[in-house]
């Protein structure tokens, strides 16, 4: 997929129809901690940001790390949403971009720092918590 020069991305058909049921195209972005963004439908947003707004006072650093970068946006009747300049320089997002699903959200991508992210997790030892699974 590829950031046009406005800064929009087109959400792919097998998202699209999910997140039209989910939340009538409205999607709220903000920062992750990896350096990708968090594509919320609405609802799942809301969720979140009450998850965030229960944290104790210790947790205020994160707590504005996501909610001071959350920004509200839809999706056009091209099926496009809009990146803010903001989010696209947080993310390092330049033209070649992907749209991974990630059950409740989806994260957005630059292509290469994806790719380096998969190598270092493919480099580092399988978490005791998937250890179990039956590939």
């Amino acid at each position: 997929m590829t950031l046009d020069g406005k800064g929009r991305v087109t959400v792919p058909a097998r998202h699209r129809d999910a997140l039209a049921a989910l939340s009538g195209q409205q999607l709220t972005l903000t920062r992750h901690p990896v350096g990708c963004l968090l594509v919320f439908p609405r609802p799942a947003w809301e969720a979140f940001r009450s998850q965030l707004l229960g944290l104790p006072m210790e947790a205020d650093g994160w707590r504005r790390f996501f909610l001071g970068s959350a920004v509200d946006v839809e999706v056009d009747s091209a099926a496009r949403m809009l990146v803010s300049p903001e989010l696209r320089t947080a993310a390092g997002l330049d033209k070649d971009v992907l749209l991974l699903g990630m059950g409740q959200r989806l994260e957005l991508w630059d292509a290469a720092q994806y790719a380096a992210h998969q190598a270092q997790v493919m480099a580092g030892p399988i978490p005791d918590a998937i250890k179990g699974f039956v590939f």
